[in-house]
Order: structure tokens, then C-alpha cells, then sequence
């Protein structure tokens, strides 16, 4: 757990000091996310981290938290409107701060854990390593809003590897979440890391792959960027129904960006 413990807090901290650099309209800007403000983003966040560190204290008390939050969403309400019920007396800034000892205590909590533990979550348990991927990917994703609000440009990291990992074993749910049927071949993989090496993920293929930059990649199964706007290579019809409905996270189908969207210059 050391490994991927010690990237979650690395890019909670990340993005914690980013948000808590912005102005009051950089706060209240359109992140391009279903118009969503950077705030919405920070929120939605805090939000999940606390019902993940109920998740890490056991399965009973989970329940109940979640026994309470799914009716409303059956409802109708929003993620976002049921965040900003429970932090809208916070600004900016005190969102952070109350924030950041949240994810702390969840990362702490995490690390202390075996690998195998499993936890709850709102669709199946996840083993704790899992979950924390998952964690990782989630705020690594709605980071990206508030970089795009901000119009700042992130730097690649190494920690793209767990969000590309996620985003290889979810091929077969992105379909599936879609009721549709699963194509074959699942492609290869392979994309340029950061420092310039490979990762690459299944069995070569020069017919069947997705090839091309980490970042492009991570982009767009977490649906921050349409694949036309990257530079990766998609090739076989599987790999390409698969870049036009890549989904990495749980949740009801969701389209990502049309083309030319959520794209600027510094």
C-alpha cells in the first residue's frame, strides 16, 4: 500500500495548493464539467472522501450512510447539489481547509490497511488498494477541471500509471455499462510514460491498439478530453468503439467532451 498511499496524498496535496491559490472569480469560473466551478469540483471531492473514511471504519456504519444518500439520488438530486448542502457555508479557501485534513486522516487510514482488505463502496467492494486507485483517478479527474478553469497546464507524472490502469480494466465495463456487447479483441495498450518509457497492457498487437501519450490516454477514459483532440493512435474497430465510450469510473453511462472541447493555450 506504501506505493500508491504516498501518490494519492501527493496529488490531494497537489491540487489542494492549487485550489487554494485562486481568486474569487477563479472559484466561482465554469470548469467545462457540467458547469461545475472549481468550488463544485473541491466539494464533490470532500464529499466522498469523508463517506470513504466511513467506508474504511466498517461495512455497518457505511451502509447506513449509504442507506441515507441513495434515496435522494433516486430522487433525482444532484451530486453536486447535495455537496454544496453540506459545505455551502464554506468559501473557497475554508473548503480547503477543511478538506485537507480529511483526506489526511483517509490517506493515513488507507496506509494502514493490507492490500486485500476489502471495503464498501457503493456498487461492489473493492479490495483497499483498489480503493485508493480509485480515489487517486477521482481527484485526479475533477483536478483537471479546476486546471482547465485555472488555465494552467499539469505536468505529467508518474502517478498517470494507476489512472491508466483503471482505465484498461474498465474496456469490458464501458460497454457493458452501456449494455452493449463486448467487443473482441481487447486491444493492446501502450502508452509513452512521463520519463519516456513504455507501459504497455495485453497481448502486441499492430492491428488491435491504442498507442500514444499516458496523459492523452488518462484524458480520456476519465472523459476529459475527446480522443480526437489527443494524439493517440486507435486501431481496429474494438479499440475504437472503446475511445468513443471509455468510461473508468462507476456510475450510469456518461458522454465525455465533443471534439474541439475544453481545449486552450496558455
Amino acid at each position: 500500500m506504501n506505493q500508491i498511499t504516498t501518490d494519492l496524498r501527493t496529488e490531494y496535496q497537489t491540487l489542494a495548493d492549487l485550489a487554494a491559490g485562486l481568486s474569487p472569480e477563479g472559484w466561482a469560473a465554469d470548469t467545462g464539467f457540467y458547469g461545475w466551478t472549481p468550488w463544485d469540483e473541491v466539494a464533490h471531492l470532500c464529499f466522498f472522501d469523508e463517506a470513504a473514511l466511513i467506508a474504511v471504519r466498517g461495512p455497518q456504519e457505511f451502509q447506513q450512510h449509504s442507506d441515507a444518500l441513495m434515496p435522494r439520488v433516486a430522487r433525482g438530486e444532484e451530486f453536486s447539489a447535495i455537496a454544496r448542502e453540506r459545505f455551502g457555508h464554506l468559501d473557497g479557501p475554508a473548503l480547503v481547509s477543511y478538506w485537507r485534513p480529511i483526506f489526511a486522516r483517509l490517506v493515513d487510514a488507507l496506509a494502514s490497511l493490507d492490500a486485500k482488505t476489502r471495503l464498501p463502496w457503493y456498487g461492489p467492494s473493492m479490495n483497499a488498494r483498489s480503493f485508493a486507485s480509485a480515489r487517486l483517478m477521482e481527484t485526479w479527474a475533477h483536478g483537471q477541471d479546476v486546471y482547465d478553469a485555472a488555465r494552467v497546464r499539469r505536468p505529467a507524472t508518474a502517478r498517470l500509471r494507476h489512472i491508466a490502469h483503471i482505465g484498461v480494466g474498465t474496456f469490458g465495463w464501458s460497454f457493458v455499462n452501456r449494455k452493449l456487447e463486448v467487443p473482441a479483441p481487447v486491444p493492446h495498450v501502450a502508452l509513452r510514460a512521463p520519463d519516456g518509457s513504455e507501459w504497455a497492457w495485453g497481448e502486441p498487437s499492430e492491428s488491435h491498439q491504442v498507442r500514444g501519450d499516458a496523459l492523452d490516454f488518462c484524458l480520456v477514459v476519465t472523459q476529459r478530453r475527446h480522443v480526437a483532440d489527443t494524439s493517440l493512435e486507435v486501431r481496429g474497430e474494438p479499440a475504437q468503439r472503446w475511445m468513443a465510450i471509455a468510461q473508468c469510473f462507476a456510475g450510469p453511462p456518461a458522454d465525455g467532451p465533443a471534439p474541439g472541447v475544453r481545449r486552450w493555450e496558455r
